[in-house]
């Protein structure tokens, strides 16, 4: 580079020249109100200091241009792949099929709403992501504009919990850019700085050399686009909590020039607090460990966002991104879906991958889906470990020593029902808790300062955190705390955190324990393995097998998930009662794969266990070998629905199977019970209606009985039977049996009347495979029996009708309040092709 000259000249002062040798810079006095002409770069200026640049200095020059279309095209390049944990050397995707907006909030939360986010799960949880998504929820193309009073923030603080997609959003952010997708109008030049690679610059650089090693850019080539524009230039600075921070940059003098040299990561803060480009924009990002570091060091006007992950819709989006392929997705999805647990992980970017990762694995080998995702505890493992490989640099503890003070905090989290904990408490038990990646750190008020509380992602990790503990203790230590969780659980209703039990058992797994020893060296103990499995062979000795206690046992034998003894455990379980537990979608997946395990299983009791269609459809794979199932349904519109799913693909050969309906009970509903009998050749299904005919004399029909061949049970168009049966359509439902090859029918309606008769008959009329109809009613009227002995089946078929009868020539008893009188006879009516005849039950008492 040239000496160059510079020659200012004041309106109403003398000429002013400076004048300074290549390679090197200098500081003027401030000038202040006058006007500046001729050919000079100012790359930073005083406050109030105003100059004219010709036209060609205000508008960005060809060259500049080129060397910004030159950045783009490197960004578009780099920045369209993604490399992930798990690629192999030259691998790697695309961009778009990975990346996935995740829910972004502009304001602080409130104590009570982070311990909402952290105690929820499953649709709970969701619910308050929708509530979080429609309160100050922004997009990337809005993180710069102005806010309630008009001012646009200088810098923005993108904070997030490590694996919540901060490098992947700001990726993205830069492809869009270059793309001339996002901020095309707003910012000419975009650079972007990792502050894991600020950290491994050597000796002392200036901001132009540290920008030239993350882009294709010289240093010159660097300094001629600061020179323009620099209103329009934004810094994306990845990873502050990564920063190496000295004690350098809070004493040495602020520099205000691009070539200015000093540590790489005083340099840093020097554009941060805005000493150097005090015109630009910056995006920085970090984990809220860091948070309250970052804030001091960074100019204003500042603007707070916080990645919170995942929405429902945002998980959906990501499978269907990941899997590119709509049947895969589906099963992927559905099955995630139906795992509250598992669900409320994933709305943490990085469990969303691994998730998918493990599954695509099992679609590939061709195994079943449920298989692959074998326990919630292995995907936890996963994200461990993931964190530890990926996430921990500059950790001062062995990961063995970490894990155990995270649960060591955590264990005394779950003592005193915290999911909270105050800076003395973390600082206790967990060095270097700013670096720790599964640590979150928040900032609440109170009064007229400042409080910092600490969390785990969510409870459920913290319940995770506590079950690693017990088992990574010594021997002597985790039998102690062992034998006080035994000990304060002697009854067979689940223990306080029943979670914390479940996980233990999924670390005993053999997959797990071989992960833990071969990753960090981590060791369960073989006596710890053998005093839980010893514990729980006593609770199904003792029949513990009821209420919600029957699903806490079952779900610890499926995290464990060693088949042999889980068979070992269930060899005398014939009966499996739920009664009044409530039934989520996760406790069907451990039901399914313990009744897969049981041999001797006969029984199952669902009755006011919440069940719904979807449900049942869950463990239907299992319900094969069950020969008396109970089912209450609370809503009596999925009865449709739960035949459909007990009648699909004739893998059900309960010898009975009966069902209630809630809603049937207290709501009036048309229908309320429901009995499915089922042999090899026939089976017969009873719906039932609530017995409340006899206050409403206008009912006609009280139940129906259909049997029929095994395989005709699949025909069987159940949502249509059940909506004419609601309805209380009688014409409807004749017609609606001439579709199916049904061998008798059974009803009960409150008085044969003559309408009845004919309706009966139509029975034999419209369906041909008809053999026999039974009817029972309350009272046989006289209009209905002339209609029946005028009447003949086809050959082979009968018709049966029982009865009251009433003898007295006028005001003859039709109702309930009646039955008992002396004057009714009970008879039996028979009819086939030979004609009519009637027998006497019992005799008149006149």
């Amino acid at each position: 580079m040239d000496t160059f000259y510079s020659s200012f000249r004041s309106r109403v002062g003398p000429n002013v020249s400076a004048e300074a040798q290549s390679g090197s810079h200098i500081i003027a006095p401030v000038l202040t109100n006058n006007t500046i002409t001729g050919g000079v770069h100012f790359l930073h200026n005083a406050h109030g200091f105003t100059f004219d640049r010709p036209h060609s200095e205000t508008t960005q020059t060809s060259a500049t241009r080129s060397l910004i279309f030159k950045h783009k095209t490197r960004i578009c390049s780099e920045y369209l792949y993604v490399t992930e944990y798990n690629s192999l050397p030259g691998e790697r995707v695309l961009l778009s099929e990975r990346y996935t907006q995740p829910l972004i909030l502009q304001r602080h939360r409130h104590q009570q709403e982070r311990e909402e986010e952290l105690r929820s799960s499953g649709e709970d949880f969701q619910q308050v992501l929708r509530s979080r998504s429609s309160d100050k929820s922004v997009h990337l193309n809005s993180l710069f504009n102005p806010d309630n009073h008009g001012i646009s923030p200088s810098s923005v603080i993108l904070q997030g919990n490590s694996g919540n997609g901060k490098t992947l959003t700001v990726q993205k952010i830069l492809m869009d850019w270059a793309s001339d997708k996002l901020y095309k109008e707003r910012f000419e030049i975009v650079f972007h700085l990792k502050c894991k690679e600020i950290n491994r610059i050597p000796g002392r650089k200036s901001l132009v050399e540290i920008l030239s090693y993350s882009c294709s850019l010289t240093p010159d080539q660097i300094s001629q686009i600061l020179q323009q524009s620099a209103e329009k230039m934004l810094f994306i600075i990845d990873g502050f909590d990564e920063l190496r921070l000295t004690q350098e940059i809070y004493y040495m003098s602020p520099h205000t020039d691009v070539i200015q040299k000093a540590p790489a990561e005083v340099t840093l803060c020097a554009l941060l607090r805005g000493h150097i480009l005090p015109e630009s924009f910056l995006l920085v990002t970090t984990r809220s460990t860091a948070t309250d570091k970052l804030s001091p060091l960074l100019k204003g006007p500042q603007s707070f966002t916080e990645i919170m992950g995942f929405s429902e819709k945002g998980v959906e989006k990501y499978f269907q991104k990941f899997f590119q392929d709509e049947q895969l997705f589906r099963r992927a999805y559905t099955f995630v879906k139906t795992n509250e647990t598992l669900f409320t992980a994933c709305s943490i970017p990085v469990i969303c991958w691994i998730t998918c990762t493990v599954m695509r694995e099992r679609f590939t080998d061709g195994a079943d889906v449920t298989s692959g995702l074998e326990t919630i505890t292995s995907i936890y493992v996963d994200f461990v470990f993931t964190l530890l490989d990926h996430h921990c640099q500059g950790l001062s503890q062995p990961v063995p020593i970490l894990l155990k003070s995270l649960g060591q905090l955590a264990e005394r989290g779950m003592l005193e029902r915290q999911v909270l904990f105050d800076e003395e408490s973390v600082h206790e038990t967990v060095s270097d808790s700013a670096k720790n990646p599964f640590l979150c750190k928040f900032l609440f008020k109170r009064r007229i300062h400042q409080e910092t509380m600490f969390s785990f992602m969510h409870l459920s990790f913290q319940e995770f955190f506590t079950a690693l503990y017990y088992v990574l203790l010594d021997e002597e230590e985790s039998q102690k705390k062992l034998a006080v969780l035994i000990l304060n659980h002697n009854d067979c209703y689940p223990p306080d955190f029943p979670a914390v039990w479940q996980f233990t058992f999924g670390l005993l797994n053999k997959a797990v324990k071989h992960t833990l020893m071969k990753k960090h060296g981590l060791f369960v103990h073989p006596n710890t393995q053998a005093c839980l499995k010893k514990w729980i062979l006593k609770k199904f000795h003792f029949n513990c097998l009821f209420d919600s206690g029957a699903l806490f046992l079952l779900h610890c034998l499926y995290e464990l998930h060693e088949d042999d003894f889980v068979k070992e455990a269930m060899e005398s379980v014939n009966k499996l009662d739920t009664y009044g537990a409530l039934l989520r979608r996760t406790d069907c997946w451990a039901l399914l794969y313990c009744l897969q395990c049981c041999q001797s299983i006969k029984e199952l009791d669902l009755q006011y266990s919440s069940l719904t269609p979807e449900k049942l459809m869950l463990i239907l794979p299992a319900l094969h070998k069950i020969k008396h199932l109970h089912l209450l349904l609370e809503d009596a519109s999925d009865l449709g629905k739960l035949l459909c799913a007990l009648t699909r693909g004739q893998t059900l050969n309960a010898q009975e199977v009966r069902v209630r309906s809630w809603t049937g009970i207290v709501a009036n509903c048309s229908i309320n019970t429901l009995i499915l009998s089922i042999s090899e050749q026939l089976s017969s299904v009873r719906i039932g209606t609530p017995c409340l005919w006899y206050r409403d004399p206008a009912a006609s029909l009280h139940s129906l009985s259909l049997t029929s061949p095994h395989s005709e049970l699949i025909n069987i168009n159940w949502n249509k039977l059940f909506q004419i049966i609601n309805q209380k359509d009688s014409d409807a439902l004749i017609h609606i049996l001439y579709f199916y090859k049904l061998k008798k029918i059974e009803i009960v309606v409150d008085r044969l009347t003559e309408r009845w008769c004919v309706r009966t008959l139509q029975m034999f009329q419209n369906c041909p495979s008809l053999t026999e109809v039974k009817v029972d009613a309350l009272f046989l009227l006289e209009e209905g029996i002339k209609i029946l002995q005028r009447s003949r089946t086809r050959p082979a078929c009968v018709l049966r009708v029982e009865g009251l009868v009433c003898h007295k020539l006028s005001q003859k008893c039709t109702d309930y309040k009646d039955s008992e009188l002396s004057c009714n006879q009970k008879v039996m009516i028979h009819l086939n092709s030979w004609g009519f005849s009637m027998e006497k039950l019992r005799k008149s008492l006149f």
